[in-house]
């Protein structure tokens, strides 16, 4: 594949800022086409395979696949993108100590699809709104996304508190986009697909991040159980939840989840703390004090 340029300096503090500041920004030509294509190859088969949606969310004209990286090698270069990465990182840090793969989809909208019901991802839990970001989605098109055959409609300045406001807000727009460029919008960020009014499908992938102690879209441990997660390079392991977040969230036997994939389990388990230094030194402290 023809390598992309470097991006200007501090170019993810800039699309950092621009997705905090309007709820979404775009990466153009964030990988090389090639790879889209090798991607889109890789899935049409399972495609194929698969039945139309059935709710009015998820769309009567809309076909969904997950657990992509069990089914490309292709995937993981788009997952760990290192400027998603980057920017998903410095968007959810303030709340959590490390993020995780929320889902990875691929969405096929066939035509004749509808319009889809705007919606903002971050409804999925029942936490405070407008004050926490709780995930980033990367929009991945593996066809050209115009407004004519459903690109994504995005709502601008409808993110953070924003989002506590009812109703529609005004300027809604089609992300239209060239395979190899990326999508970024908040969780937080009002959206939906465009309907598909062309004799042609659209076809693209959803990436997810999310706060690293929440419970994700995908079950990330059934769409990659150890067996499958050891062949993972660790980092890709830990981003699918093979890793605790300190305070002890997401232990095996009280100690963290890769070692699951290790050649060998241990024969005898001890629970083994994992704190963030606050809570450490504090425990540490009362130790000390009763001894």
């Amino acid at each position: 594949m023809a390598s992309r340029p470097l991006p200007r300096p501090d170019a993810v503090g800039s699309w950092t800022a621009e997705l905090l500041a309007q709820g979404w920004c775009v990466l153009s030509d964030a990988v090389p086409p090639g790879l889209v294509q090798a991607l889109d190859d890789d899935l049409r088969p399972a495609f194929d395979r698969t039945l139309f949606c059935k709710g009015d969310f998820y769309g009567h004209r809309t076909k969904r696949l997950g657990s992509l990286l069990a089914r490309s090698e292709h995937a993981d270069a788009f997952v760990r993108h290192p400027h998603v990465l980057d920017i998903v990182e410095r968007v959810l840090a303030p709340w959590c100590d490390t993020v995780q793969l929320n889902l990875t989809q691929a969405i096929e909208i066939h035509p004749g699809a509808p319009r889809q019901f705007p919606h903002r991802d971050q409804d999925m839990w029942q936490g405070v709104k407008g004050e926490v970001e709780y995930l980033v989605n990367v929009m991945w098109p593996f066809t050209p996304f115009t407004a004519e055959n459903g690109a994504t409609i995005v709502y601008p300045d409808s993110h953070g508190a924003s989002a506590l406001t009812e109703g529609e807000p005004e300027g809604a727009f089609a992300a239209e986009m060239a395979p190899g460029s990326a999508l970024l919008f908040l969780g937080s960020t009002l959206h939906g697909a465009g309907a598909n009014r062309t004799p042609a499908i659209r076809r693209g992938m959803i990436v997810s991040y999310c706060l690293g102690w929440l419970k994700p879209y995908e079950n990330q441990w059934l769409a990659y159980p150890p067996s499958v997660a050891r062949h993972f390079p660790p980092e890709l392991a830990a981003l699918v939840g093979y890793r605790q977040h300190r305070p002890n969230l997401g232990n095996v036997e009280g100690q963290c989840p890769s070692v699951l994939l290790e050649d060998a389990l241990p024969e005898r388990w001890g629970a083994v703390d994992a704190l963030r230094p606050d809570q450490a030194e504090m425990a540490a402290a009362f130790r000390r004090s009763v001894e």
